[in-house]
């Protein structure tokens, strides 16, 4: 499950390259990955140790790979990593990248710099964050996820309509109130301490993977950590690539992947828009004998129509579309001719749109 980024040939699906970031999807084949998360180091800046008010301390973000000597060196390495990743993106890519205010508008500006077009900001309302100890600040309790395509004429997987059904009906908004990650999800070191000081919770993963990824989909993170994005991905049916050079977190990670396993097929279907779904014309069913030219069709007032063989609709006074016929006879601008009209069969009503999921089906 683990390479080397030297030794990356063809696309590592499913697997977690080791090394620096840049190097590895330098090395990866040109427009090949559907998707991007991407949570790089936040520069925190820390200025000394952090302690409770009861003077334990605060396992804080103090690793080597969040630290950098200056702005100007942090700026250039987010650039490297940004043209690296927009490079294997495929022409309707997207990227996610995740920050706190100590980062997220220098990688913002950035991320326009290299070509990329921000499709939205999301902000992730913590509902149980860390406090300020030290008592000097707001308590940080949000961060802020970009989402992006690769470039303005790219058009990124939306998946608005299971955003939608995810959030009960209602418009998915641009803020997101989900809990850190803790409890029995935070993993730990043999010592039991945090495994990973910024792990991600699975929620906000899911939530980002069924909105703007399919079944089948290849994932690409790029600083893989302990792997949730590689969990959430292999749960849901998409391929990931990891890169992560700390050998510790990658140990980790393997033995968390090695424990998940993929929703089945049905289950990881999604609500999509009736938009989406392949066009029918009303002639087709006419065409393949579904319906027959002379056969009548039966409105909700019982009034009827008869199906001609170019697959319109013609009653004593009017001719016309399925819909233009059924608009005309209540008077009104436009009418769902699918919804309007019906067929009797064994003496039951039936609605034509029945015809039209038979056929859609059969076209799936």
């Amino acid at each position: 499950m683990t390479k080397s980024g030297a030794e990356v040939a063809k696309l590592p699906l499913n697997e977690i390259v080791r090394g620096d970031c840049i190097d590895v999807m330098n090395a990866l084949p040109e427009a090949s990955v559907d998707l991007i998360f991407a949570d790089p180091p936040y520069n925190l800046q820390l200025g000394g140790t952090l302690h409770r008010p009861d003077n334990s301390r605060v396992d804080a973000v103090d690793d080597d790979w969040d630290q950098f000597a200056s702005f100007e060196a942090y700026d250039s390495f987010t650039k490297a990593w940004l043209a690296a990743a927009r490079r294997i993106l495929k022409p309707n890519g997207a990227i996610w990248v995740i920050g706190s205010y100590h980062n997220i508008f220098r990688v913002g500006a950035a991320l326009q710099d290299e070509g990329f077009w921000i499709l939205n900001d999301v902000v992730w309302r913590k509902t149980n964050p860390m406090p300020n100890f030290k008592g000097k600040r707001m308590t940080n309790a949000h961060e802020t996820m970009i989402w992006a395509g690769r470039d303005r004429s790219a058009k990124p997987t939306f998946n608005y309509d299971a955003l939608k059904a995810l959030n009960e009906g209602t418009q998915m908004r641009s803020d997101w109130t989900l809990p850190i990650c803790s409890g029995h999800e935070r993993l730990k070191t043999e010592e039991g301490g945090k495994a990973h000081p910024t792990q991600k919770p699975q929620s906000l993963l899911h939530r980002v993977l069924v909105g703007s990824t399919n079944p089948g989909d290849v994932v690409l993170d790029p600083f893989f950590g302990t792997g949730t994005t590689g969990a959430v991905a292999k749960m849901l049916g998409r391929d990931f690539i990891g890169i992560e050079r700390d050998e510790g977190y990658i140990k980790v990670a393997k033995k968390r992947l090695s424990m998940i396993r993929s929703y089945e097929k049905a289950a990881l279907e999604v609500t999509t828009s009736k938009r989406a779904e392949p066009r029918v014309p009303f002639g087709q069913l006419v065409e393949r004998g579904l319906l027959r030219p002379g056969e009548t069709l039966v409105n909700p007032k019982g009034e009827v129509a008869k199906i001609r063989a170019d697959g319109t609709l013609a009653t004593k006074t009017l001719k016309g579309s399925i819909h233009q016929v059924g608009a005309a006879l209540d008077g009104a601008p436009s009418c769902n001719g699918w919804t309007y009209w019906s067929f009797v069969r064994d003496g039951q009503r039936v609605v034509i749109d029945s015809l039209r999921q038979q056929i859609r089906s059969e076209m799936s």
